[in-house]
């Protein structure tokens, strides 16, 4: 299980529990899983927003697994947005997957960057 890793291993995840406030910015090269609250920009390669997740702030990844809430714009490759989803702000994406019906309150712009810039 990733969530018990040791120094010799090079990813491991960063877990915000549910029930836990965390104020502050978040970055990491690698992923991030948010269950709890958390007021601050998140950046990561992979950010991972559950279901009693919300985060108050801006989020850029690489992919973004939205089933939480999300109050900030967010800049990602990939956008997964999964049914009880919430998001207010502008969502600037590639590639957009939304599955079932989200309450995504939110401007959409799709990118036209280049992906490894």
């Amino acid at each position: 299980m990733l969530a018990f890793t040791n120094a010799k291993e090079k990813q491991s995840p960063t877990i915000i529990g549910a029930g836990c406030k965390l104020t502050g910015d978040i970055k990491t090269d690698h992923t991030v899983q948010i269950h709890g609250n958390v007021v601050g920009n998140v950046t990561a390669d992979t950010v991972i927003i559950g279901r009693g997740g919300h985060v108050v702030g801006k989020v850029t990844a690489t992919n973004l697994f939205l089933h939480g809430s999300l109050d900030g714009p967010a800049t990602v490759n990939t956008a997964n947005i999964f049914s009880n989803a919430q998001m207010t702000g502008t969502l600037s994406y590639f590639t957009l997957n939304i599955t079932g019906n989200t309450g995504l309150e939110c401007k959409l712009a799709k990118r036209k960057d280049k992906k490894n810039e």
